[in-house]
């Protein structure tokens, strides 16, 4: 185990699992993203790692970034770090794969859907709800075209879409589902079929099968990022939104 103060790591067999551990929902805040960079570069580094599972304790996976944190004053430090997270999980050849067990919303669903694979509970729930607070997810209009094809993409991250874990599996967002009940056992035993393969061939496959697509999601993501820095901040609507937010009214849009 470890002695992050906002994460658990446990590496056995060549699986690095890192458990989000800021129940019950697991926002992430400033200090809490840099310190899942700092643990990241570790695991990227490591060549023996077969894969990197990321996990969380409580009732929700991740209810996202602290809305907090998007304040015009603190936005682009959160972008920076938001954004390393994902960065670093595009530069590790190990299968990433997020293990959902509960809510995965806003930033929580973007993490969930960057990583390789997919594993859900029956009762996790997947949602975008950005646009509801006058911004949206860069990470998931980056990636979630190729996962779940534009229409549904377009869906869940302009119109800000939940959807049931049921739902995710259908259309390609989960590649397993799994009965609640039976979650971490499924999941358990899922990392222990990975633990039987070779760990540079497993790697070595992964390599193969994202050729061209680092760079086309990088791309991606810092086009989304730039739309998100240089356009949305300067709105109105942006700011009116977040401060309704923490203000618990509902946002007086410019632009409705």
């Amino acid at each position: 185990m470890s002695d992050y103060q906002y994460f658990n790591l446990d590496i056995t067999g060549g699986v690095a699992t890192v458990t989000m551990n800021l129940p019950p929902l697991n926002v992430m805040d400033n200090p809490m993203m840099a310190e899942f960079n700092t643990l990241l570069d570790g695991l990227v580094a490591d060549d023996n790692l077969s894969a990197i599972v990321i996990a969380a304790e409580g009732k929700a996976f991740s209810a996202g970034v602290d809305v907090s944190d998007h304040t015009e004053d603190k936005v682009g430090d959160m972008i920076e770090r938001f954004h390393g997270i994902f960065r670093r999980l595009a530069a590790t050849d190990a299968i990433t794969i997020a293990a959902v067990q509960g809510a995965a919303l806003g930033g929580g669903c973007e993490l969930a859907c960057f990583c390789d694979v997919v594993l859900a509970s029956d009762r996790a729930k997947f949602g975008q709800p950005e646009v509801h607070v006058g911004v949206f997810p860069p990470v998931a209009a980056a990636i979630l075209p190729w996962r779940v094809g534009l229409g549904k993409a377009i869906e869940l991250v302009s119109l800000g879409g939940t959807i049931s874990a049921t739902e995710a599996h259908r259309i390609g967002l989960v590649n397993q589902l799994f009965p609640a009940d039976e979650f971490n056992d499924k999941v358990a035993a899922y990392i222990d079929s990975i633990r039987g393969l070779s760990r540079p061939v497993v790697r070595m496959a992964k390599q193969a099968t994202m050729v061209g697509m680092r760079a086309e999601t990088l791309k991606r993501l810092e086009e989304a990022e730039k739309i998100y820095l240089d356009e949305l901040m300067q709105l109105h609507d942006a700011h009116e939104g977040i401060a309704a937010f923490m203000e618990k009214r509902s946002p007086e849009w410019s632009h409705a």
